[in-house]
């Protein structure tokens, strides 16, 4: 039997000393520490000039110990070989800076540098990268995902991928980069569609936030166009101005837009070819919306022989980590709790269960899809007011300090309770009877006091015309509302009661179902608050009334109560000339 022991390698204890005494250690702790005579060290410290190494020297060394540590080390784990691929480049700066200091220069250690300074001097092409810069912004790309991301990135060599997600877990914002990525490293066009340009531009602001905090580089143009060819393009659903290009796309909130098949047909000629990539990502509507059955699988079985039928399993629990389908489109849903249980720590989950009731939370939050045939307001009736609003409204300038000019406008304001959020709304009314509403602002807010709440809407009042404000005076509402008479005298208050409520819903029911009503296509919040809207009986029983699973603790649709107090500002039978004269004095 073989008893000896196993080998254990010893350290050079002099270097290790000298390390820590870079660090700051005091000889007679190193010496301690080391199990060493003082004198020793004392000795080390004498014959190897530690006190004479300048920084250079002193960071080289630990480095070169470090990468020598990690690259002997059985068993690495992906961390270790991510810290070796960063001192690699560690050492490649270090020996930069020790040749600048013996009298060299960049060319020495990269001679394509001295080419590129050969002849006259190249002017400056707009969106240019150098391949360090690259490296730069991929490393930064990966460093900056969470775990659920990086299945995205991995499944980005898929033709198809379809993605369930919570709201606000960083779908867009992963996308706008990796698509960015892609088209610096790979050349190739990148077209990103959404339910209206304003919410496509979304993609493009995150892409000039990233360059310019990555490298502190511009990204310009409208389409952007990089100095290898590779353009980029931010559509609405407007499916005439799509036609033509070509390249990988990108699909934002497919769920929700308005002609979901027809823009689907273009969207997909885009990607024709097979080296091109499809990318649908969405929040879930309704059911009923067209593209339910794309995610389904059962689109696939339409006019086939029931022999080819496929049974595609989109359970939480079979497409929690991706998978691709049966019908080869990779799928996979990521609600609230899986991205915190990955890495997401943006949230907090105790605050949000208050916030939202329990089928708000389910929908918005964990990927459950409505069924909105109780809603008074179904996603059906909703989405023929969903435009394009930079396409359509010629007269609208959300960046200007006077938006709409001297249009007069109408206010609505749900104010917050405990737990709750207060929804505010900017609504343009018709210029001539039977016209349409415009919503062109809309906020929210949580966790301000009713003076926070009141400032705001004074705030409004000094960006737009305003003629009329709306206020629930439920609760905390009648501070808010006793702060707006300050400067807005001629404020209307709504106190809540069944025959209240009940006029204030069949006012917006009337204005929507007639097509007098219009909001920007990537306001999703907005359609999700009117969808929440049901009728039900009051507790004794003997009168219907209208709620969105509203209480102390819980808070939902405010936008949608905050535009019923603007639309009402119209009477019951719409603007007639009799009232005319009525409505433009009150």
């Amino acid at each position: 039997m073989n008893t000896t022991a196993p080998y254990q390698p010893t350290t050079d204890s002099r270097r290790q000393a000298k390390f820590l005494y870079w660090t700051g250690w005091r000889i007679t702790d190193i010496a301690d520490y080391l199990g060493e005579k003082e004198k020793t060290v004392h000795s080390w410290k004498t014959r190897d000039e530690w006190d004479r190494a300048d920084n250079v020297e002193r960071i080289g060394g630990a480095l070169e110990a470090r990468l020598v540590q990690l690259i002997l080390k059985d068993g690495k784990t992906g961390g270790d070989f991510k810290e070796i691929d960063l001192l690699h480049r560690q050492l490649e700066r270090q020996a930069r800076i020790q040749r600048f200091q013996d009298g060299g220069t960049e060319g020495e250690l990269n001679p394509n540098l001295a080419k590129r300074n050969e002849g006259p001097k190249k002017q400056a092409v707009r969106n240019e990268l150098s391949e360090e810069q690259i490296e730069t912004l991929v490393e930064a790309f990966k460093d900056g995902c969470f775990d659920y991301q990086l299945d995205w990135y991995r499944a980005g060599n898929q033709r198809t991928r379809m993605l369930l997600k919570s709201r606000q877990i960083g779908a867009t914002y992963y996308f706008a980069r990796e698509a960015l990525i892609d088209a610096i490293t790979t050349g190739r066009n990148q077209i990103f569609l959404s339910a209206s340009k304003a919410q496509a531009h979304q993609f493009k602001n995150y892409m000039q936030s990233f360059m310019n905090e990555v490298l502190g580089v511009k990204l310009t143009g409208d389409p952007i166009v990089l100095w290898n060819n590779a353009e980029l393009h931010f559509l609405g659903t407007n499916f005439r101005t799509a036609q033509g290009r070509s390249g990988n796309f990108y699909f934002d909130e497919f769920f929700w837009v308005h002609g979901f098949e027809e823009i689907n047909k273009v969207a997909s000629g885009m990607a024709l070819h097979k080296h091109w990539r499809k990318t649908y990502f969405s929040t879930p509507s309704s059911m009923a919306h067209p593209a339910y059955v794309y995610w389904t699988g059962e689109r696939h079985n339409k006019g086939k022989p029931t022999a080819q039928h496929l049974n595609i399993d989109v359970s939480h629990e079979a497409l929690q980590q991706g998978r691709r389908c049966e019908d080869g489109i990779w799928r996979q849903i990521v609600t609230i709790l899986d991205a915190e249980a990955r890495g997401c720590d943006l949230f907090d989950l105790d605050e949000l269960r208050l916030e939202y009731d329990a089928q708000a939370f389910e929908n918005l939050l964990m990927c459950q899809f409505v069924n909105d045939g109780d809603s008074i307001f179904p996603l059906t009736m909703l989405q023929p007011c969903m435009v394009d609003s930079w396409e359509v409204w010629e007269d609208y300038k959300p960046f200007a300090p006077r938006p709409l000019g001297e249009r007069q406008v109408w206010v609505g304001y749900d104010p917050a309770e405990s737990g709750d959020t207060a929804g505010l709304v900017v609504v343009a009314p018709p210029l001539v009877p039977g016209g349409k509403f415009r919503l062109v602002e809309k906020h929210q807010f949580r966790g301000m006091d009713f003076e926070a709440q009141a400032r705001t809407i004074q705030q409004i009042t000094q960006r737009y015309w305003v003629t009329y404000i709306g206020i629930d005076t439920t609760g905390m509402g009648a501070g808010v509302a006793q702060l707006v008479k300050q400067f807005f005298p001629s404020l209307r208050t709504f106190s809540y009661s069944p025959e209240v409520k009940t006029r204030l819903v069949m006012k917006a029911w009337d204005v929507i179902r007639k097509g007098r009503f219009e909001f920007d296509a990537g306001w999703t919040d907005v359609a999700q608050a009117l969808m929440a809207i049901r009728k039900t009986m009051t507790p004794s029983g003997r009168q219907f009334t209208y709620t969105a699973g509203r209480s102390d603790a819980t808070g939902h649709a405010d936008l949608a109560w905050a535009l019923f107090h603007a639309l009402i500002n119209e009477p019951l039978e719409g603007q007639t000339t009799s009232n005319t004269a009525i409505m433009e004095f009150s």
